[in-house]
């Protein structure tokens, strides 16, 4: 393995990328398909960005039971 896969492997696992993911995109690029690897980060991007939604959704949650609870103690 030369040292840019190497360095995109790492940016994968720094990015949150699963060992399955890494795994993946790992064979992917042994193989030599550039534009097959491309496509598969791209998914892995749109993985992240669900899960960042959903945390959203959890944080919005959580500010709201925050100022219900602040407002029951004002009372």
């Amino acid at each position: 393995m030369n040292k840019q896969t190497e360095s995109l492997l790492a940016g994968m696992a720094d990015a949150g990328c699963t060992a399955e993911e890494i795994g993946k995109a790992e064979r992917i690029l042994q193989a030599g398909s550039l534009l097959e690897f491309t496509n598969f980060l791209k998914q892995c991007r749109c993985g992240l960005l669900e899960q960042m939604h959903e945390s959203q959704k959890r944080v919005d949650l959580m500010d709201y039971l925050i100022r219900r609870a602040e407002q029951v103690s004002k009372k």
